[in-house]
């Protein structure tokens, strides 16, 4: 208290000042016409201009809910393309008429998670993501990772609410890939040189490709579904022993541009793995 007083005298002639000032202000707004509207104008301007602050922040974080609503909307619908691309497949290979099959297709046990991302690095040489979902909202090791724009990469650690994504933009990231609309594929990976393009490597020669052809995953995997875009050909060579091309694909993902990722939940990998696991030991 006595701090108080000290600083209400030291500052007395200020706190005079400003009321003097503002019995001079009421003395004007009351006895002018014109300094009365003058006033009430510049009120109005000031008072708009903060009120069309306030909005526009209020508007961004509107924006920001919008913007996930609509990532999860484009989730649902890229989810369902997938699904009805398996099922085309499915029935392609039992060539039998549509109505016969449609009651015994095998359900599509991809789900997804929609996640953003926390922290993310594209300069260095073993680059990860961070996302803001983890144990408790169902997220496992080796789960995949997919953009609106195409595949991200690979869960690999996980806490209780955020988990750690190794991304194409690591030389430690593999995935089988192949040309779209062709059945041969390689092993996506990166070189570590630019962030805009990775190498679909191991391609067998016969397999006809252009510049501008899109490649997607092959499905190969439990991780990922087939047909989840990775990207398109810019480029391309053979390697030593001639048998095999190297493509240069410029990934559909901009890395330095991610914030909502979808976290894929495939239901049968459990079971697929094991089977997988319990044939390596038979043959050792």
């Amino acid at each position: 208290m006595r701090r108080l007083l000290e600083f209400l005298v030291t500052k007395r002639h200020w706190f005079l000042f400003i009321l003097l000032e503002v019995v001079c202000l009421v003395l004007i707004y009351q006895n002018s016409a014109y300094q009365r509207t003058v006033l009430i104008s510049t009120t109005n301007v000031v008072t708009g201009n903060i009120a069309s602050l306030v909005g526009n922040v209020s508007g961004y974080f509107n924006m920001r809910a919008i913007n996930r609503e609509l990532a999860e909307k484009n989730g649902e619908l890229e989810m369902r393309l997938l699904q009805l691309q398996n099922e085309i497949r499915q029935l392609q290979a039992r060539e039998v008429p549509f109505d016969g099959y449609a009651d015994s297709a095998r359900v599509f046990p991809y789900k997804f998670i929609m996640a953003q991302v926390k922290n993310n690095s594209v300069t260095q040489l073993s680059n990860y993501i961070t996302i803001n979902k983890g144990k408790k909202d169902g997220i496992t090791p080796q789960m995949g990772v997919v953009s609106e724009s195409g595949l991200v990469g690979v869960v690999s650690l996980v806490g209780d609410h955020f988990s750690v994504v190794l991304p194409v933009l690591n030389p430690k990231f593999r995935q089988s890939c192949k040309v779209l609309g062709r059945n041969y594929a390689g092993s996506l990976a990166w070189d570590g040189r630019n962030a805009r393009y990775a190498q679909l490597m191991e391609l067998p020669r016969h397999v006809e490709f252009q510049k501008g052809d899109t490649v997607v995953t092959s499905g190969y995997s439990a991780i990922f579904p087939a047909g989840i875009k990775v990207g398109t050909v810019s480029d391309y060579r053979r390697e030593h022993d001639d048998n095999f091309y190297t493509l240069e694909i410029e990934l559909s993902t901009n890395f330095q541009a991610l914030d909502y990722v979808r976290v894929l939940m495939n239901e049968e990998q459990a079971e697929q793995w094991k089977l997988e696991k319990e044939a390596l030991k038979n043959d050792k």
